[in-house]
């Protein structure tokens, strides 16, 4: 007899134990945190914050936001180190539970173009409690809109859908701030891609 799987049984919320564990107050070394870029690293220094809601529009308290992205001369970090010692990481990773407002957060550097016939953009993957599989998406930013215009990937989502791709710039007493919320189902669903 074979039975299925009961919810605590389904993905999550295991991230603050097993992937982010620092930021929770566990006493764990984590390979990536919200800090991708320090202070020496080269380029604009910039923050990336949003929130994850769910189908209702309710703010999701445990998922979290994995982003992958370039630095700011285009080009990718073969090895995740620690930004200490390199400056640049280009891997973060950051729970929602881990703000009061339950908002992700990352400080990075704007990335660059990383080839012909695209905008600067920034990996995004997330995970969630109840989703057997993550989700992936881009973040694009508001301030390229010539480059933007000419992304292949970009450019392929209807239009009426790209806006929940596109972070906004925001200038704030600490710098510059890019804000983006990530809608996992309802009329205004971030697109998520197959890879």
């Amino acid at each position: 007899m074979s039975y299925g799987e009961t919810p605590s049984q389904t993905v999550g919320p295991y991230f603050a134990y097993g992937l982010t564990a620092g930021q929770y107050g566990y006493d764990f070394t984590d390979i990536a945190d919200a800090t991708i870029a320090g202070p020496d690293a080269e380029g604009e220094h910039i923050r990336i914050t949003g929130r994850v809601l769910d189908g209702n529009g309710d703010v999701v308290n445990d998922a979290m936001i994995e982003i992958w992205q370039a630095d700011a001369n285009g080009a990718y970090t073969e090895n995740p180190v620690d930004v200490a010692s390199s400056g640049f990481r280009g891997l973060g990773r950051c729970g929602t539970g881990t703000d009061a407002q339950n908002r992700f957060y990352f400080d990075t550097v704007k990335p660059g173009v990383v080839a012909d016939g695209t905008a600067p953009f920034v990996n995004v993957i997330v995970f969630m409690r109840g989703m057997l599989v993550h989700a992936f998406t881009r973040f694009y930013f508001d301030d390229e809109a010539a480059l933007n215009a000419k992304d292949d990937i970009l450019q392929s989502v209807p239009a009426d859908r790209r806006d929940t791709l596109i972070a906004k710039r925001v200038e704030t007493r600490t710098g510059v701030e890019y804000r983006i919320d990530i809608h996992m189902q309802g009329d205004a669903e971030t697109v998520f891609f197959d890879v």
